[in-house]
């Protein structure tokens, strides 16, 4: 039998492809691997967020040729779509596709064998208008699942590649995503997850169609009990929405608003379009909306001309905030973005010491928002089993905290009541109230 097998890099959107394309390899009758194992094709995913993603790309490319010399490798995703020259030139590659045509896996695999030759099937990416519909059908047993709802950004931050790799805003219809989130409820997800490159960006490229629309459609599926959305800009975020979504009573109390900088002048730098006084009018409507929400965020540390002044700004505004957690990260020089050619360029000893004291002030803030939640009872939505001998098991709350229980019968995809009654090395523990 063929047998294939995919290492995906980055986000969850490129996690959300992997399984469609493994899907479509399973169609074929291929049987899907360990990426450790001998196969006859690689699929590997990539990341090219930051220079890590690519070299980590590369590095599982000459990983799958090692482990069977007459493989065929493919590579797809976001360093196959911006450096597929680069790709070119590295002879363990049969098949480049970056971020577009992947639904015609198939047919590329075949046809370069067919031929014996390698394809460079990459496309110019700005020039889409039509979201990929590359959907994933055969999701079972799992209690959060992933929707991918859209495609591309416009934002076009001066220090992200991602609108490059990516392209334009490409929304995908609402009934697709309808039917696809009733299939994976009937198959036992019981909280759905939006993911996407932008999803406030969501139906600006169709006629009658929003997130706050499709949000009240996702609303309406019986059986599905939460709803989480997985980032958000803060433009989207206005009262109106808010007060819309709060009523939805599926809609998790999570909120991860992209934030990058609480320095005004790096905002600017950046061109986050949005204030600090703007976030922070957000974050006020948040709270006034919802209860004990939980707010996160991500934070870049190094960004070009980012003084010491800046970077104790970002701090105290961080504070001020008071996130429940922080994705704290390093400014990655992208080559082909504008902050490529800033000068004032951070030295890495200088990102990396800022990347510590934000991500202990990160800790910290987690800490004592965990504390809040300490005696009261909550809903968990268990999700996986620790600890087969002692019987833990793991899960998390609307508001996303992480909380584990000890158990003597099995409560995996259960939503349980638990009392929290302390933390232990950063997870909530409590114990069961209705069993």
């Amino acid at each position: 039998m063929k047998t294939a097998a995919i290492h995906t890099l980055g986000c969850k959107v490129n996690t959300y492809d992997s399984e469609a394309i493994m899907e479509l390899l399973e169609k074929e009758n291929y049987n899907i691997v360990d990426f450790k194992e001998t196969a006859d094709v690689y699929v590997i995913n990539t990341c090219t967020v930051t220079n890590l993603g690519d070299r980590k790309s590369r590095q599982m490319i000459r990983k799958a040729k090692r482990n069977n010399p007459d493989s065929f490798v493919v590579v797809c995703g976001c360093y196959a779509q911006t450096a597929s020259e680069q790709l070119e030139n590295m002879p363990e590659v049969d098949l480049i596709i970056g971020n577009d045509d992947r639904n015609k896996i198939i047919h590329y695999i075949n046809s370069a064998r067919k031929k014996g030759q390698r394809i460079n099937a990459v496309k110019n990416i700005m020039a889409l208008k039509e979201y990929e519909e590359l959907k994933v059908d055969e999701i079972s047993g799992r209690e959060r699942g992933f929707i991918k709802v859209q495609e591309g950004c416009d934002q076009f931050c001066t220090y992200c590649i991602i609108p490059y790799a990516r392209g334009p805003v490409r929304s995908r219809k609402p009934e697709n995503i309808i039917e696809e989130a009733k299939r994976m409820v009937a198959n036992g997800s019981k909280e759905l997850v939006l993911t996407g490159i932008n999803i406030s960006a969501y139906g600006k490229d169709l006629k009658s169609a929003n997130l706050l629309e499709l949000l009240k459609e996702l609303n309406a599926v019986k059986e599905l009990k939460r709803i989480r959305v997985s980032s958000l800009e803060p433009n989207l975020l206005t009262k109106e929405f808010l007060e819309a979504s709060s009523k939805l009573e599926k809609v998790c109390p999570h909120f991860h608003v992209s934030m990058q900088s609480g320095a005004a002048k790096t905002l600017r730098d950046m061109k986050r379009r949005y204030t600090k006084e703007d976030y922070l009018k957000v974050v006020s409507d948040i709270r006034e909306h919802f209860n004990d929400p939980s707010i996160t965020t991500d934070v870049m540390v190094g960004f070009p001309g980012e003084t010491q002044e800046d970077f104790e700004e970002t701090v105290d505004y961080v504070r001020k905030i008071g996130f429940s957690a922080l994705h704290v990260f390093k400014y990655s020089k992208r080559e082909g973005t504008p902050a490529a050619q800033y000068d004032n360029q951070v030295p890495e000893r200088i990102k990396e010491e800022r990347s510590k004291i934000l991500i202990e002030v990160g800790e910290a803030l987690k800490s004592e928002y965990q504390n809040k939640f300490i005696g009261r009872t909550m809903d968990v939505l268990f999700e996986q089993k620790t600890d087969d001998i002692i019987g833990v098991y793991q899960g998390h709350t609307d508001n996303y905290l992480s909380v584990k229980v000890k158990s003597n019968i099995d409560i995996e995809s259960q939503i349980l009541k638990v009392e929290l009654t302390g933390v232990d090395k950063g997870i909530l523990t409590g114990e069961l109230t209705n069993i």
